[in-house]
C-alpha cells in the first residue's frame, strides 16, 4: 500500500523539480531557464550551452564532459572579462561625474600662467575688460631690483595652482607712470576685482623672508583673503587612470 502511494506521489510530481540537492537545484534552474526563455531571443551558441548544461550526461561519456567543461571555462572567462570591463566603465563614469561637478563648481574663466603686459594701455585694458568675478594680481617689477625675480617665480607657481586667478606682470618703466614706481617701492603687487583696486602692497620683499618661495607668497596673500580655495585633484583619480590604461 505504501509503495503504491509513493509511486502515485512521484507520478503527481512528474515534470516538477526532481532534484533536491544543490547540484539538483542548479540542474533544474538551467532546465527551467532553457524552457522559459524565448527561443528566438537566445543566440544559438548560448542555447546550445544551456541545453548541454541542463542535459544529464553519462559517466562514461568523457568527450561530452570535456566539451561541456571547455564551454564552461569559456563562459566563466567571458563573465570575468565582462566584470573587468564593467568596473572600468564604472570608473570612467565616476571620473566624468567628478569632472562635470568640478567644472560646475569652478565656474568662470581659467588662466594658469602669468601674463606679461607690455604697455600701460594693455594694463588698463586688462583691468577694465576682465570679468567682474575674476581676481587680478599684477606684479610691477623692474630688472635688477631685489626680490622681483623671486616674486615672478613664485607667482608662476601660484598661477598653476590657482588657475581661476589672473596673474600678470609689467615692468614699471612700461606702465607710463614709472616715476610712481621707483626701485624703492618695488616689487609692488596690485590686486583688482570688478575693475576696482582692492589691495596694494609696496616693497613686498621686505614683508617676506630674505629668501622666499611660492608658499610664502601664498600665505601672505591668504592673510588678506585674496586667494580662493586651492583646487585639489581627487586622490583616486590618478589611480583610476592608471587602472583604466
Amino acid at each position: 500500500m505504501e509503495e503504491a502511494q509513493s509511486q502515485s506521489l512521484e507520478e503527481d510530481f512528474e515534470g516538477q523539480a526532481t532534484h533536491t540537492g544543490p547540484k539538483g537545484v542548479i540542474h533544474d534552474w538551467r532546465k527551467f531557464k532553457l524552457e522559459s526563455e524565448d527561443g528566438d531571443s537566445i543566440p544559438p551558441s548560448k542555447k546550445d550551452i544551456l541545453r548541454q548544461m541542463s542535459s544529464p550526461q553519462s559517466r562514461d561519456d568523457k568527450d561530452s564532459k570535456e566539451r561541456i567543461s571547455r564551454k564552461m571555462s569559456i563562459q566563466e572567462y567571458e563573465l570575468i572579462h565582462q566584470d573587468k570591463e564593467d568596473e572600468n566603465c564604472l570608473r570612467k563614469y565616476r571620473r566624468q561625474c567628478m569632472q562635470d561637478m568640478h567644472q560646475k563648481l569652478s565656474f568662470g574663466p581659467r588662466y594658469g600662467f602669468v601674463y606679461e603686459l607690455e604697455t600701460g594701455e594693455q594694463f588698463l585694458e586688462t583691468i577694465e575688460k576682465e570679468q567682474k568675478i575674476t581676481t587680478i594680481i599684477v606684479h610691477i617689477y623692474e630688472d635688477g631690483v631685489k626680490g622681483c625675480d623671486a616674486l615672478n617665480s613664485s607667482l608662476s607657481c601660484l598661477a598653476s595652482e590657482y588657475p581661476m586667478v589672473k596673474f600678470c606682470k609689467i615692468k614699471a618703466s612700461n606702465t607710463g607712470a614709472g616715476e610712481r614706481f621707483s626701485s624703492d617701492v618695488l616689487p609692488t603687487l596690485l590686486v583688482y576685482k570688478g575693475g576696482e583696486l582692492i589691495s596694494n602692497f609696496i616693497s613686498v620683499a621686505e614683508q617676506l623672508s630674505e629668501e622666499f618661495f611660492s608658499g610664502d607668497v601664498e600665505s601672505f596673500l591668504n592673510e588678506y583673503g585674496l586667494l580662493p580655495e586651492r583646487e585639489i585633484q581627487a586622490p583616486e583619480q590618478t589611480n583610476m587612470e592608471e587602472d583604466i590604461e
